[in-house]
């Protein structure tokens, strides 16, 4: 039986440093979601009048994160897909095969 843990951080005004690598915004321009150097995921609000809030830190992966797309349409179901390089290079190989 496989499991899966799945760790959330949250804070207050200011978010912990985080080296941005990927970044993406959602279709209605209200959320903001980057990757970092250290593996991990952000969501940051973003106002009207365009000031930017620290809202989750999301964990998982093991490098650097690389690339952040939406999985479906983000207004019926908000997923996001991120990826590292080690995964990237593996399905570039896969497409090959």
């Amino acid at each position: 039986m496989r499991t899966s843990l799945q760790a959330v951080a949250l804070w207050g005004q200011k978010a912990p440093p985080h080296s941005i690598t990927a970044i993406m915004i959602t279709d209605d321009q209200r959320t903001i979601v980057t990757g970092s150097q250290e593996g991990q995921l952000c969501l940051w609000n973003l106002s009207h009048e365009l000031k930017i809030a620290a809202k989750e830190l999301l964990f998982g992966h093991s490098a650097s994160v690389t690339c952040l797309a939406r999985a479906r349409d983000f207004s019926k179901q908000p997923y996001i897909v991120s990826a590292n390089f080690v995964l990237l290079r593996f399905l570039k190989l896969m497409l090959y095969l």
